[in-house]
């Protein structure tokens, strides 16, 4: 019953509490131990004799009677005194969980930008405060990437419907359409329909990726390269696009569907942004604990600055890195999602001739302990 009123009390309370219980056994322990033995030196003392405290020329002296009645009313003395520094001391104690607090209710209520900035001095407390506000950091990142990722969804999904719809609208406003021209108009329809379809497509791949892994399977990279391969010689073929396979095998543990989207687009990628008579290289090998897969391309120069930012999603280059028209710019955003979501490592880099050499190392043979 005593510690069910306790735990709805608040903390200061119960801290307070604590406090001035250690206080005040403090304060009996050191009157036990002066009271005892003077208790026993005047215990000692012959009927008759004087007591050492009663000494002629010393004062009138102390009795065990007038001991025990001093002991009691310093012991009631002190109930208040260690409830009041208990209460003080807690106080004092809980001054930066109610600033922590405090920031915490605004930063939840909308104001992300916030930070708790605990200063000195470094303690549990402020360690508290510095993985708050790291978190708070990362929790604004994903907010702000999520909002932006939104409004270029948005703005990518409203572009086909509106080609669509002006279309449509021009088709019905000609009156002297005929059944060729209706026909033409409904095969761009159709177009731009496949266009959206691969759009929506691309977007739920993405999802999926950045939803994270579900299930682990053991599986081969190189398997996974040859089966994306089969569909996509023909592709660098009609390109004029050299290939160049090494595929050691490479074993690791991961979601079989995400591993082969982030193969797809990697492979996808290197032809879409390459150059007529370009040349690819895919190469799949077994380095120490790591399962290493590495797509190497031509292509037009890249900055090294603008790298990191084609890895974001609906983030391009430059307009000629369109190619035929079917890039998104989420390619390498799903790239980035899967090996994240298996907690691999992704190392990108521009090759001086132009193009990029991109590595993905996963752990090898086994899954992963989670950060």
């Amino acid at each position: 019953m005593i510690s069910q009123r306790l735990a709805g009390r608040s903390l200061q309370t119960r801290l307070g509490l604590a406090y001035a219980a250690g206080i005040y056994a403090a304060g009996v322990f050191v009157l036990v131990m002066v009271a005892v033995p003077l208790a026993s030196i005047d215990a000692a003392v012959p009927k008759g004799r004087p007591s050492p405290s009663t000494v002629t020329g010393a004062g009138p002296g102390i009795g065990l009677p007038q001991l025990l009645i001093g002991s009691a009313v310093a012991l009631v003395i002190l109930i208040p005194v260690a409830l009041a520094l208990g209460w003080f001391v807690a106080g004092r104690f809980l001054q930066p969980l109610r600033a922590i607090i405090a920031t915490a209710n605004v930063i939840s209520a909308g104001d992300l930008h916030r930070r708790l900035g605990l200063g000195e001095p470094t303690d549990e407390l402020t360690e508290l405060g510095h993985t708050l506000d790291g978190l708070f950091a990362r929790l604004q990142a994903s907010f702000d990437a999520q909002r932006h990722f939104v409004a270029n969804a948005s703005h990518e999904l409203r572009t086909p419907l509106a080609g669509l719809r002006t279309l449509l609208e021009v088709a019905l406003a000609d009156p002297d359409a005929d059944i060729g021209t209706l026909r033409s108009a409904c095969r761009e329809a159709l177009a731009l329909g496949a266009h959206q379809e691969r759009l929506v497509h691309a977007l739920l791949d993405l999802a999926t990726s950045e939803r994270g892994v579900t299930r682990w399977d053991t599986l081969d990279l190189a398997h996974v390269v040859e089966g994306v391969l089969a569909s996509r010689r023909d592709q660098a073929t009609q390109k004029g696009i050299g290939l160049a396979e090494h595929l050691s095998p490479a074993v690791t543990a991961g979601d079989a569907g995400l591993i082969e989207s982030l193969v797809t687009n990697l492979i996808d990628n290197a032809i879409r942004h390459n150059h007529e008579g370009g040349h690819l290289e895919i190469r799949t090998r077994t380095s120490g604990t790591h399962a290493a897969l590495t797509v190497t391309n031509t292509g037009p120069v890249i900055p090294g600055d603008q790298i990191q930012r084609l890895f974001q999603p609906f983030q391009k280059l430059a307009p000629d890195r369109h190619g035929r028209g079917d890039g998104y710019g989420l390619g390498l955003a799903i790239v980035h999602a899967v090996t994240r979501a298996h907690h691999a490592t992704l190392i990108a880099g521009a090759r001086p001739g132009g193009g990029l050499s991109i590595t993905v190392r996963f752990a090898h043979g086994s899954r992963p302990n989670r950060p």
